[in-house]
């Protein structure tokens, strides 16, 4: 029951961001979730609707450096530094950041604080 519980919270907490936060394609929304193992982020297009990258912690680029710390700080860490570059070679330098509902704390903020030290502002 207390799952479904927090589930629901996020989900209530992600619809409220949704409303507010929306990304073109010169500074599109970063969306992040992230689960027990992996990381995810997606740049995504709010007015087209398309996705302009994706990258994980379970992306083959990244596998290597990462092994076993897809879930943990390191792995957040490694994955904004990953995004910030890429970001860089698409020539984008400002971004919307969407958390998903996530707390920022944790995770989160680690990966937030990565992409800051690449170069990215939001």
């Amino acid at each position: 029951m207390k799952k479904w519980i927090k589930i629901e919270g996020r989900t209530k907490r992600h619809k409220i961001i949704r409303k507010k936060v929306s990304g073109t394609s010169q500074r599109p929304r970063l969306s992040v979730y992230r689960s027990l193992k992996n990381t995810y982020v997606q740049l995504v297009d709010d007015m087209t609707g398309c996705t302009l990258a994706a990258l994980s912690t379970s992306s083959p680029s990244l596998k290597d450096k990462i092994k076993k710390d897809g879930g943990n700080l390191k792995g957040a860490a490694l994955l904004g530094i990953a995004v910030a570059d890429l970001c860089k070679e698409k020539g984008i330098t400002s971004i919307v950041f969407d958390r998903s509902g996530y707390v920022y704390h944790g995770k989160v903020k680690t990966l937030a604080d990565a992409l800051r030290k690449g170069g990215l502002k939001f």
